[in-house]
């Protein structure tokens, strides 16, 4: 499984390695390592194996390698000792230096030398810039690099014995920090291996115990007096130069500040050349990678290159794929592993220039590939690399017939002038691929292509294609999947739902929502002083100083000081000190009670209150990405950032959506479909109590909790409500007995008889949950409201676990994905109401079951009230849809 797959990321990532790092940790590795003729190989074959790895297992579309450059930079220059100690670098490492970099280009991998500045700079420059838009994984261990850890932000080390991935939860957890204070830390503690002193005295414990009071350098000067005794000691004369020790060890991040993501992009290369390399450093066994680094690589220029092509005007035929050996089966796999592409003679074509040198498209179908401001187009077999404004080729593709393409939100995104051509043209290729297999994860170009000629047998559609054009792959792959849509009946799940709602989320992106940026700053100080006075109070309730985001001391202080029991390890072995874990022990001791809410604040301040502001554009609104291709069950995410995981419930949650507002003379509107995934369980279940209630209008949970404990509705208590909300959405998510009983605070056989009682009072559901799961079994699959699949092959399983995993996912898919597809059906109804769209309403923002749509202020009444009157009435089902609105100046009021 690739890294990205583990890290289930929703974009491609961009991978900085710190190559001196390994180049310097091949030398030392490997002392004895060198070619026939004595030449020294060490350093390079780390280096080799380290970035083989990575091109085959993650194919990866943006990685750079780093090094760094020669002399001094302007560390030195603050202080003259820094890294005084380090000889000069040996001569047999020193010799490999320019082989390496010769690697480096041959695998197509962007290489910057820094100059000036150390390699690192450029790392957390680079990750600063571009975190927020993507996923940004840093190879190397180096612990400077620490201090770039995000929530988008990895470091991972495959070089190592056991791999290792680190995370932002990881650092917090090992060191109770945040990735802002490292520097400080390490002035601090001083750093060895460059030299820098620190304060003498000062260890890792002390260091620590210290910034858990007083979390930055400025707050300990100031502070000064109130130190311990023995810790102002060591601190007196150090003040001032604690500060220069942390200009040391603190990454720049306006670095490199030339380099744009099209820079950063991986390059086709010359497979020739690169086993030409390999045997000349005799590093033969790596052969047999570069198949699986480069499947469907035969000779093509890189990408920079192309532009050193001839001028000519016409286009030439692709050279036809050398046509594989028949196997048995005549199946095509789209997602299993890609095996290597068919080998063809190389791929020409010419530029052009001007789309006037381009055939009529009309009624043909086209492939369409964007690659940064070019264009890969196919069609009638020809290959063409159109170097032309996307208006002019937008135009000249709107008689085509049909036209394939991987991610057409990205291409809306890219130009408005691709609106004009009909939605009904567009097919999506990586929507056709989720859309027939949901669990896969990755829909990436770049995949999907390698798959194309996966198997010992390459479909008709696939047989006369080049392995290098893209144009032609897209359209060949469109071959392949609009068959499987249409036999698999997603055909019209397509046309009038999937690909109609992508213009929606185009629009919503650029909308984007206003945030005010006073509000968040009042948020964050009372926030910020909440778990200063959290802190003071549980040193106090533990009768000592210690850092409360440290798991290890939280653990000593909690299960060795306290006493208290603990009910649970980690995956280490160490014992747990989880918020599930914590929650059990409420009521066993007061420090758990703070301790939680402590967590809580600080997970407000760290993942939102800090980071929001930062991500506000130049309009004074947050953008994020709609992701239409990352959940199962088809419901939406959002990430850079993720405004679907904002905090909604109680007072805080009321806080932070008050610090989204509408714009200026602007109001929202907020329609929140009521308990809709209990209305979609009456609809397929026809369960009669479930359609009673829903028709009447009754409280459903009320209802529920009547026939439970045997009451009139009026005589149902707070707690019995509660108790049969919690069961009546529990079982839609699968729940069973033992986290029934944890969620209820009772016993596992009372759980057991809760459920069982649940089903006895409401029968008909139990039969439409084992008809679900039934139908799971017999087709593979079961399907929403729409007609959406989930594959669930594991209802076949042998293992106990399993299938019941399966079975929750079964009843889990057909509830919820139904609701995904009704609160899209209600996302494309809205945005093309015109009453809407004339009254200055627009749609700006979805969360799970709400809809939100900004709008003059005079007449955001009315907008509210088609916005409702859309919702209701989009698409009927056995009980009503019930909608409940809200308008306000910010989110809060509305809400």
């Amino acid at each position: 499984m690739s890294l990205s797959e583990k890290l289930n990321f929703e974009k491609s990532p961009l991978y900085l390695i710190d190559g001196s790092a390994f180049f310097y940790r091949g030398f030392h590795a490997y002392p004895d390592l060198k070619r026939s003729d004595g030449f020294p190989t060490n350093a390079l074959y780390i280096v080799l194996r380290v970035l083989l790895k990575v091109l085959k297992e993650e194919k990866p579309e943006y990685l750079v390698f780093m090094l760094d450059g020669k002399g001094k930079n302007f560390r030195h220059e603050l202080f003259g000792d820094y890294k005084a100690q380090r000889p000069p670098m040996p001569d047999d490492l020193r010799v490999q230096v320019e082989p390496l970099k010769e690697a480096v280009r041959a695998l197509g991998v962007p290489l910057i030398v820094s100059e000036g500045e150390e390699a690192d700079d450029c790392i957390a420059s680079l990750t600063a810039r571009f975190k927020s838009e993507r996923p940004v994984v840093i190879l190397g261990a180096d612990k400077d690099l620490k201090q770039c850890l995000d929530d988008n932000v990895f470091m991972w080390d495959p070089a190592g014995r056991a791999e290792k991935i680190t995370s932002l939860a990881d650092f917090k957890e090992d060191t109770g920090l945040n990735p802002d204070q490292w520097a400080d830390f390490q002035a601090l503690i001083g750093d060895s291996a460059d030299n820098i002193p620190g304060v003498p005295g000062i260890g890792k414990v002390t260091a620590s115990k210290l910034m858990a009071k007083y979390p930055t350098l400025e707050e300990i000067r100031d502070n000064f007096k109130f130190l311990q005794p023995n810790i102002k000691k060591k601190m007196d004369g150090y003040l001032d130069t604690i500060f220069t020790y942390r200009q040391l060890t603190r990454l720049r991040t306006n670095s490199c500040s030339n380099l744009e993501l099209a820079d950063l992009k991986i390059s086709q290369v010359e497979k020739a050349d690169v086993i030409a390399y390999l045997n000349e450093y005799e590093f033969r066994s790596m052969i047999r990678d570069v198949n699986g680094a480069f499947p469907d690589s035969n000779g093509s220029s890189p990408a920079k290159d192309l532009s050193s092509m001839g001028s000519e005007k016409e286009t030439i035929k692709s050279a036809p794929a050398a046509k594989a050996k028949k196997a048995n089966s005549n199946q095509f796999s789209l997602f299993g592993d890609a095996a290597p592409a068919p080998v063809a003679s190389k791929l020409e074509f010419k530029k052009i220039q001007s789309v006037s040198d381009l055939p009529d498209f009309s009624g043909k179908d086209v492939g369409l590939v964007r690659d940064g401001k070019d264009f890969y187009v196919g069609v009638d077999g020809d290959e063409w690399l159109c170097r032309v404004a996307a208006a002019d080729l937008a135009k000249k593709l709107q008689t085509a017939k049909r036209i394939a393409t991987a991610d057409v939100k990205s291409i809306f995104r890219s130009d408005s002038a691709w609106r004009k051509i009909s939605l009904s043209r567009w097919f999506d290729l990586s929507l056709s691929a989720y859309l027939l297999n949901p669990e896969d994860r990755n829909y990436q170009w770049d995949r999907l292509r390698s798959m194309l000629f996966a198997g010992d047998e390459l479909p008709d559609a696939v047989d006369e294609v080049h392995p290098d054009a893209q144009g032609m792959a897209a359209l060949a792959l469109m071959h392949v999947l609009a068959p499987r849509i249409e036999s698999a009946g997603l055909a019209t799940l397509v046309s009038e739902l999937e690909i109609p709602l992508i213009p929606v989320l185009a629009d919503m992106e650029e909308a984007g929502i206003s945030i005010d940026l006073t509000s968040f700053a009042e948020f964050l100080k009372e926030v910020s002083n909440r778990i200063q006075e959290l802190t003071k109070v549980i040193h106090e309730t533990a009768e000592e100083d210690f850092n409360i985001r440290s798991s290890q001391q939280m653990s000593n202080i909690l299960f060795e000081k306290l006493g208290l029991k603990p009910s649970g390890k980690t995956d280490k072995g160490a014992l747990s000190t989880a918020n599930a874990v914590l929650e059990k022990l409420v009521g066993q001791h007061e420090i758990i009670t703070d301790i939680l809410e402590y967590r809580k604040m600080e997970k407000l301040r760290s993942t939102y209150l800090e980071p929001l502001p930062k991500l506000v554009g130049p309009d004074g609104r947050i953008h994020t990405n709609f992701n239409q291709l990352a959940t199962a069950t088809g419901r939406l995410s959002s990430s850079g950032p993720n405004l679907q995981n904002i905090p909604i419930r109680g007072d805080m949650g009321k806080r932070m959506r008050a610090c989204f507002t509408a714009g200026s003379g602007l109001r929202l509107a907020a329609a929140d479909y009521s308990q809709v995934e209990l209305r979609v369980l009456a609809h397929f279940s026809g369960d009669p109590t479930l359609i009673s209630a829903f028709e009447n209008d009754e409280d459903i949970h009320s209802r529920t909790a009547a026939l439970l404990f045997d009451k009139e509705t009026s005589e149902i208590t707070r707690e019995e409500r509660s108790n049969a909300k919690t069961i009546n959405f529990g079982l839609i998510y699968g729940m069973g007995p033992q986290k029934l009983s944890r969620e209820l605070g009772i016993s596992l056989n009372e759980a057991k008889d809760f459920i069982a009682k649940y089903f006895e009072k409401l029968g008909v559901l139990r039969d439409f949950y084992d008809s679900v799961v039934e139908q799971g079994r017999d087709k593979g699959y079961v399907t929403t409201l729409s007609g959406r699949r989930r594959l669930l092959p594991e209802l076949h399983s042998t293992n106990p676990q399993v299938i019941s995993q399966a079975r929750r996912q079964a009843i889990n898919t057909v509830i919820q994905g139904s609701a995904a597809d009704i609160i899209k059906m209600a996302m494309i109804k809205v945005a093309d109401n015109s009453a809407i769209a004339h009254l200055g309403g627009r749609l700006i923002l979805q969360i799970h079951d709400e809809l939100l749509v900004e709008g003059p202020e005079e007449s955001i009444e009315e907008i509210g009230s088609l916005l409702q009157e859309d919702m209701q009435l989009v698409t009927s089902l056995a009980v009503p849809l019930k909608v409940d609105l809200g308008l306000g100046k910010n989110w809060a009021q509305a809400h």
